[in-house]
This record gives C-alpha cells, structure tokens and sequence, in this order.
C-alpha cells in the first residue's frame, strides 16, 4: 500500500522527468533565436572602424567561429556546471548580474500575487454569497476595469496619485531586500499593486463563477434541505471545493507576471530581470540574454512544480 509520502514523491518524479524536455527545448530555442538576430556581435565588440582580422579575431576568442551546434552544447554544458558565461560587454559574470537583479523582480511578483489573493478572493466570496445583487454588480464592474486597464497606465496614475501628489510611496528605484526589508517592501508596494489589479479582477471573477455553479449543484441543493445556513454550505463546503481552481489561477497568474514585470520595471525605474534582459538584447550581449532566459523559465518551471505538489495535498486523488 502506498503512503501519501510516497505518493507525493512519484508525483514530484515524474514532473521533473516530464520537464527535462521542457528546459531543453527552451534553452535550445532561446540560444537558437538570438542567433537569428540582425547584426554580427564580433562587429559591435570589435568597434566600427575595426579591420576584418580583429573582427576574426574576437570571432575566434568568443568562439563565435565554430558551427551553430557547438556552440549550444559548449554553452549548455557550462551552463550544466553553473556558469552562464560572462557578458560580452561588461565581463561580468552573468551569474553575478543575475543574482543582483533577481531579489526586486521577485518580491514584486510575490506581493502582487499575495495582493491578488488578498483582495480577490473575498471579493470574489463576496459577489457569489449577493448574487444579483449590487454587491456583486460592483464587484464585477471593479473586475472588468481591473483587467481592461493596461498596468503600465495604471502604474503611472499611482504615481501620479501616490508618489508626487502625496509622497507616501517612492517613484523610482530598489532597496535591497536583506539590508533593509520594511523600505525594499515599501519601495515594491506601487509596482506590485500596479502589477496586482489584474490579478484581483481575475480571481474575484473565476472564484465567483465557480462558487455560484457550485452553489447550484444538487449536493449543495441537499445541504439546504437538511437546514444548513447558506453561509455555513458556503465556509464549509463550497471554499473546501474550490482549491484546485483558486490555485491553478495563482500560477498562471504568478507566470504571467513574471513577463509583465519588464514594463513595470521600466515604468519605475527599478533594476530587475526585466530591465536587465532589455539592455542586454538592446546591446547583443546574448550571454546576458540567454542567461536570463534560462533562470525565468526555470522559476517558471519551479512554480508549476510546486502547483503539481500542492494539487496532490489539497486533493489525494491528482497523486
């Protein structure tokens, strides 16, 4: 007889078996793509009025002379034994670059996600227990605003509203989130909110529609006929049933805003992954680029990984 415990591990298992492929195929297309971009490196590196053998020259040295396929397998297997190369015009590692810019993009996806569930959930709650209501009118409205407005508009009126009309929040820029965790937080609250309305619209609206069908079905109609309270079938039965579909909505939310944070970073100035694979492609630094690609597809990964683990807690039959 087998154990939840062991159970969860054949889960865990067999989702990294299954994401090998995943992180092969994206690394191979990510390396592939910027290989199809207009220019030659070896030119940008070389400066403008470099003679054709310098140009041969930093060919050579990068190893940008050898055959498409070399070149990824040399790349891959540095990358296999954790070095992402070094950029091409900085000579940083690209490791380095990645573990500064890494902390800001991630505590704003994570309070934008946390202010998601946050507001969205209750309000979801809300609108299902006044169906037809005002309440629920309002909240639909609130939803359908929160998702036609672009976030980067949305980002500006924050600023505009709350950063130079009333200074309570800063305009620009990160605070490290080790040294100084209450101003890294406080520095993060416009973007993850600017970032955040979306994913309240979205959650309050799924959470809605699925508690009303769930309402509706013949086991809730049961529920009633034996003198429950509606708000009792609704605490104790319907947010019990609901899990798989509120977290399954986390995660696309959380992976989808892993991209949105480049406009964000760009509207607040901050030095993120999004800032950072901007100038990287701006400048042909591919090492950069390819490095950065690789790590937001691994998170990506990750928080899928994680989504499969907790499908299988909340629910034993996924296991």
């Amino acid at each position: 007889m087998s154990t939840p415990m062991a159970g969860a591990f054949g889960l865990l298992g067999r989702r990294l078996v299954q994401a090998l492929p995943v992180i092969l195929l994206a690394t191979f297309l990510a390396f592939g793509l910027l290989k199809l971009v207009p220019g030659d490196i070896a030119v940008t590196l070389a400066g403008d009025n470099a003679t054709d053998a310098r140009i041969a020259e930093i060919r050579q040295l990068y190893g940008l002379d050898k055959p498409f396929l070399v070149q990824y397998l040399d790349w891959l297997w540095r990358v296999v034994q954790g070095d992402l190369s070094r950029s091409l015009l900085t000579g940083e590692a690209v490791l380095v670059s990645i573990a500064r810019c890494l902390p800001p993009t991630l505590l704003i996806v994570t309070m934008a996600v946390l202010l998601s569930v946050a507001i969205g959930a209750p309000l979801g709650v809300l609108a299902a227990s006044r169906r037809g209501g005002w309440i629920d009118s309002a909240v639909m409205t609130l939803g359908s605003l929160g998702i036609a407005i672009p976030n980067f508009w949305l980002a500006m009126l924050l600023i505009a509203a709350l950063a130079m009309a009333n200074p309570w929040f800063p305009v620009t820029g990160s605070v490290p989130l080790l040294e100084d965790p209450l101003g890294a937080i406080h520095h993060a609250a416009l973007p993850a909110l600017a970032l955040a309305a979306a994913g309240v619209a979205e959650i309050s609206r799924q959470l809605r529609g699925t508690l009303i069908e769930l309402l509706s079905s013949q086991q809730v109609c049961t529920l009633r006929a034996k003198g429950l309270s509606p708000m009792v079938i609704l605490w104790k039965h319907g947010l019990r049933n609901v899990g798989i579909d509120l977290l399954t909505v986390v995660t696309l939310l959380a992976n989808r805003m892993l991209a949105a944070t480049v406009v964000i970073e760009a509207v607040f100035a901050i030095s993120g992954m999004g800032s950072l694979i901007i100038n990287a492609a701006l400048q042909r630094d591919f090492p950069v680029v390819q490095g950065v690609i690789l790590v937001m597809v691994l998170i990506v990964l990750l928080i899928n990984l994680s989504a499969d683990m907790l499908y299988g807690w909340i629910d034993p039959r996924v296991r």
